[in-house]
């Protein structure tokens, strides 16, 4: 990971253009491409990103983006981040304060609680909760940047990726996500699509959800464990 902090203005041109204006920000390269750029604040989430897979190339500004940086001296360098359907991430850096990189390694991923974890267990053991003709192939299948909790096969034969947690966040489709990047990636998987499992699905998920393809299921934690039929509600 490579962690800047920089006096940085940032333009997003894609679907949908933003711009932050010349502030001083902590921007984050990580190990699987993807780059983010953070405030003083709000917890995890950043102001902009780009997910991978993008490329990131450094050059240095061109003349008529001189004014930028305004009174407090010239720009540093220019940073142009395309993601893979096109959309441009552009971060115009006028001082660089601080650029330091680290290797975090592979992470064993979040240790879930006992009823997050016993839900994992039940689903595993009922793939069918999800549709008829559905099949396990891998409970914990790791990708580069941690293990998604379920890897299923369809009735169609075609892979699934399941992220299960007890209450549905933001944060959550967020990491089904990455998974998906990474794991359409791979050949020998094909065509992975996603759901997003929990008990409970805050609106916010789930529109978010629908924004990146993925289905959201809320599933019966009672009637898993055998106290009716297992159920589901697919949206």
């Amino acid at each position: 990971m490579r962690l800047v902090i920089a006096r940085c203005q940032v333009d997003y041109a894609g679907r949908l253009t933003a711009h932050l204006p010349m502030a001083t920000r902590l921007i984050l390269v990580k190990a699987d491409g993807s780059v983010s750029i953070h405030a003083d604040d709000r917890a995890y989430k950043p102001l902009n990103w780009m997910s991978p897979p993008c490329t990131l190339a450094v050059r240095p500004p061109a003349e008529d983006e001189a004014a930028i940086a305004g009174d407090d001296g010239e720009l540093a360098e220019v940073w142009e981040v395309v993601g893979k359907d096109g959309d441009t991430l552009q971060i115009t850096i006028a001082e660089i304060l601080h650029d330091t990189s680290h290797e975090l390694g592979v992470d064993p991923g979040l240790q879930k609680d006992g009823v997050e974890k016993h839900l994992q267990e039940l689903l595993a053991d009922n793939p069918g909760t999800f549709g008829a003709g559905w099949t396990l192939v891998r409970r914990e299948y790791m990708t580069a940047i941690g293990p998604v909790d379920l890897l299923c096969r369809d009735a169609d034969g075609k892979h699934v990726a399941v992220e299960i947690k007890r209450r549905g966040e933001i944060d959550g489709v967020e990491q089904l996500t990455r998974y998906l990047e990474l794991m359409n990636r791979d050949p020998l998987l094909g065509e992975v699509r996603g759901i997003f499992a929990a008990q409970q699905i805050k609106p916010q998920a789930r529109v978010l959800a629908g924004d990146r393809g993925i289905d959201c299921v809320v599933v019966d934690y009672d009637a898993l464990r055998g106290l009716d039929d297992p159920t589901s509600r697919l949206f």
